[in-house]
Order: C-alpha cells, then structure tokens, then sequence
C-alpha cells in the first residue's frame, strides 16, 4: 500500500474542483506524473460511490481509496513506481466545484480567516460552534446559545422553536446576507426567497384541474449537521473552515428542554422527538435556516420538477409546503403519481405529513398555504371573517382585550395581518385597513 503521504494527496486531487470522472482522472495523472490506465476506473468507481452526496470529506475518500481492490492491485503492482509529482494545494485553500465559482462567496482559507472575518477569537469560534456539542451535554442554560420554546400542533405533534440569543444570531444574520443569500435558488422555490413571496408559490395553481398538496413532517430537523457542513465544503471552504460554519448553523438540543412540556401528549412520542432534535439539525428560530433549507433541497427540487413536468404538472415548493397542480393528463396519473411523490421524499431523507395530503378538484375548494386558488387567488372566508371581528371588537371593547395570545406587539401583528388581506385582496384589505384606522391604541 502506498505511504499515506500519496493517498492524502490522491484524496485531495479527487476532493479538489469538480467531481466528475475527466476531472478527477485530469487532477490525479496531474499528480502521479501520468496517465496511469487503472486511473479512470477507479475514478468512474469514486463517482458512483459518493454520487448521492455533496462532497465527502478527505477521511471518507482516504477510507475508500484503501478498501478499494482496483487501487489496491495497481499499488502493490506498481509500489515502487508511484510517487507524488505535483503538489496540489494545501488544505488551506479554497476548492469551489465550477457551480460555486460563480457565487462571489467571501475567501475564507483557514480557521484563522473565518474568525477574523466574523469578528471572534478563535476560542469564541470554536464556543459558537460547539462541535463537540457541550451545549447539548451539559445542564448549564446560561451557557447555552439557544431559547426554546415547545408548540403543540394538529395530530399531537409537537414543534420546537430555537431562538438564538443575540451575539449568535449576529453571527447567524452575516452569514445569511454575507454566504447564503449569494448562492442561487430552485426556480420552483418560493419561500424565503427575494422577490418571490406567497403569492407566486400559488399562482402557478390558480384555475387548474386538480391540485395536489403534501406537506414535509419535521422539515427543519431532517437536515443533519454533516449535511450542511458538505454543502459549505461544496463551496469551496476547507474542512475545518465548513465544520465551524456547520456548527454556528446548527444545533443539538439539550434532553433537559423536554422535561419542560406544559400540555397533554402522547408521552410516547417523546423520545423519537427527543432523538430527532437531539443530534445536530437546522434550527427552526435561526435566520440561517431557511436559506440553507433551500440550498440543500436544490436536487429534490430538481427531481420533483422533473417528475412534475413529465406528468404534464407544474411544481412548486413554500418551505414545507409542496404543491402540485395540472390539467386532464395530471388527473389520470394523480395516484401514481403522488406515489412517487413518496417514495422520491424518503430517497432524500424526508418524510411526509399525509395527514396535510389532499387531492382538491375543481369541485372543492382549492387552498394552499391558506389562500384559496380555484378561480383567483383570495384569502379563505372563514379568515377574513375572523380578522374582521377582531377589529370591530377592538374598536368596541379596545385592543387589550383581544390580544388572547399576549402578543408583545399586538398592533404590529393586527397590522401585518391586514397587509397581508390587502395584497392578496386590495378590496377586501381596504375594508379592513377602514376599521384597523379607527382603533384606540392605549
């Protein structure tokens, strides 16, 4: 077997730019000094081995290198032979596939670079971080970078918000505008997403024969931390540079924040919640989460879209929420077709509500994301009646009394509900806006 010096560098080659068979094959005979023939099998059995994956890390190639029985027969053939004849660059570097390159993403070569750009030591990097998860293990809340708070949902399930506190969220907050708003959105995708809103998640739907809606369970925890670390890798960022950036991005929630639970449930439900929201996942609270939510769906966008288009149907996606709608030949296929649906879903590590799954023709009221599509797009009745009382009952007994949900700022909400109504519905909103103008605001 080769000295480990040759299968670092062997791995870096295969890591470094894009991971496609003419690429690596150009890279390693590059580094070997020639075009061994036993090269590009080999690198046609790397790409078929992390196909399904952002990049891997630098163990995981090394690991595959030494248990491969091609590369294991070409260096103990050829043992004397190789050798090391071009040094590619450090770890030290930025490595972007050819996608990334476009991105104008901030340099950040080392862990050195990272802390400086955001402003820490590296001892605060590595606290914000938390990579080896001490938040998590030990019972010590002020420590902890996290605000939680339990919501119980339809169905007794349960939905946990994490809330960074202040400085992690600044982190948080620059990373977004600074990394992750920079890099290129699905076109299907509608949710967090400038210049896109819920309005054009909709739209696509509006009048159409059928329309399919399924809902994604536990969308924010199905994204594990070693996901978003390869896709900071994938932009180019050095292993030690992606994990830091994976760990102020994620979070493992500590056991304790169970005990904590103030309303009847399911008691057995509690450890798989526990287990799921117990090792490192996209935070729902963080204003990170989005983006990377989106970023990291890109190919089950891609794939949805595809099977969408093939079966006639347009596709779009709000967060969680995915829609499906088309006309005669859609309607044929609509069992089968949200099989697939299914199966494409837990292909990607996701799961599916089927509680939210509805199949609405035209003869029933067609809703998405709590706007109704049949004709135009509108808010549903039974909303707009109940903002409406609101209001007048504001205006008659005063705001105090309404806020039954102890908003901190009930105008605030009061008045980006209105908004709202009054971009989906000028008319409706305008009636709305009339009576929220006539309020007595303490």
């Amino acid at each position: 077997m080769p000295h480990s010096s040759l299968l670092r560098m062997l791995a870096r080659s295969f890591l470094a730019g894009d991971p496609t068979v003419d690429q690596i094959l150009a890279r390693t005979t590059k580094t070997l000094g020639r075009p061994w023939r036993w090269l590009r099998p080999l690198a046609q059995r790397y790409v078929a081995a992390f196909s399904d994956q952002t990049r891997p890390r630098r163990r995981d190639v090394v690991r595959f290198l030494i248990r491969d029985s091609g590369f294991k027969r070409a260096a103990s053939k050829h043992v004397h032979e190789l050798s090391v004849e071009h040094w590619l660059p450090g770890p030290d570097q930025m490595q972007p596939v050819r996608a990334a390159q476009m991105w104008d993403l901030p340099p950040l070569p080392s862990v050195g670079d990272l802390a400086a750009w955001l402003q820490l030591t590296p001892g605060e990097l590595d606290w914000f971080a938390d990579l080896k998860a001490l938040g998590y293990r030990k019972n010590r809340p002020l420590l902890r970078h996290y605000h939680y708070r339990i919501l119980a949902k339809r169905y007794d399930s349960i939905r946990l918000i994490e809330a960074p506190k202040h400085r992690l969220k600044d982190l948080q907050r620059q990373i977004l505008s600074r990394i992750l708003e920079k890099v290129p959105s699905h076109t299907s995708v509608h949710g967090f997403v400038k210049g896109r809103s819920i309005q054009t998640f909709v739209a696509p739907h509006v009048g159409r024969r059928i329309v399919l809606r399924m809902d994604l369970q536990d969308f924010f925890p199905s994204f594990p931390g070693a996901r978003i670390q390869a896709f900071f890798r994938t932009a180019g960022y050095p292993e030690s540079v992606a994990d830091l950036l994976g760990g102020i991005c994620t979070n493992a929630v500590p056991r304790d924040v169970w005990n904590e639970l103030d309303f009847d449930i399911d008691r057995r439900q509690i450890p798989e919640v526990r287990a799921l929201y117990a090792r490192p996942h996209l935070p729902q609270g963080a204003p990170t989460s989005p983006a990377l939510a989106n970023i990291c769906s890109y190919r089950l966008d891609c794939r949805l879209s595809g099977l969408a288009q093939s079966a006639g149907a347009v596709y779009t996606r709000y967060a969680d929420d995915l829609a499906f709608s088309g006309e005669d030949e859609f309607e044929r296929r609509i069992e089968r077709f949200s099989t697939h649906i299914a199966a494409i879903l837990i292909e990607e590590g996701f799961s599916v509500n089927h509680h939210k799954t509805r199949v609405m023709r035209q003869g029933v009221r067609q809703h998405l994301a709590g706007l109704v599509t049949n004709r135009h797009v509108n808010v549903m009745r039974a909303d707009f009646d109940r903002l409406k009382a609101t209001l007048v009952n504001c205006v008659r007994d005063g705001p105090e009394r309404q806020n039954r949900k102890s908003h901190p700022d009930f105008r605030a909400h009061l008045e980006g509900r209105v908004a709202f109504v009054e971009m989906i519905n000028p008319a409706r909103g305008r009636r709305l806006r009339g009576i929220f103008d006539q309020i007595r605001w303490p």
